[in-house]
């Protein structure tokens, strides 16, 4: 099949469809995708035969947004503290993509979808926040990884829970939180 513009777009409208409403309920048929996505069952038939399909390309997908992320977050300049942060408020505005890849079983550990060259990186940056001292020497990168997850999740859920909740404020708590905690001690 030729590669148009309305096609890719109209694929890009199913996956976006797929992350929001997958995210929101692991368990929705493609139908509900096909409603959300504003396209027929046939329509989103032809792009994405099976579900499998359909979780493969998003896979692909969130590669390319955590990959975009990282690329955004500059994880190679200023100190390992200031590229952590950045990389974490890049990585909250992700939140239906990355709770749906940690909640389908199909996705976690799935290379299509998180490049083990993001674990690498961010390790150097937690080695850089070590040497140059705003990370604690005492935290190793692994759970830095760890804490990073949680407290985005935190923040995800927080929102969830709190309609009334301003993304911005939310944003604001999410990276004082994981701030502090990477601070070595005074």
């Amino acid at each position: 099949m030729t590669t148009t513009p309305a096609r890719s777009r109209t694929r890009q409208a199913i996956l976006d469809a797929a992350i929001a409403v997958l995210a929101a309920n692991g368990s929705a048929s493609l139908g509900d995708i096909a409603v959300a996505a504003q396209v027929g069952r046939t329509t989103l038939h032809r792009y994405f035969a099976e579900r499998s399909d359909l979780l493969a390309a998003v896979a692909v997908e969130g590669n390319e947004r955590l990959n975009r992320a990282n690329q955004v977050a500059r994880v190679d300049e200023g100190t390992g503290a200031e590229a952590l942060l950045r990389l974490c408020r890049e990585y909250f505005d992700l939140g239906a993509l990355l709770s749906l890849v940690f909640s389908e079983p199909a996705m976690v550990g799935d290379e299509r979808c998180w490049d083990p060259h993001n674990d690498v990186a961010f390790t150097k940056v937690v080695e850089r926040g070590h040497g140059d001292g705003t990370i604690d020497a005492e935290l190793p990168a692994d759970w830095l990884e760890s804490l990073m997850w949680s407290q985005l999740y935190a923040a995800w859920s927080y929102l969830g829970d709190n309609p009334d909740a301003s993304r911005h404020h939310v944003l604001h708590l999410l990276l004082r939180s994981f701030g502090n905690a990477l601070a070595p001690p005074r």
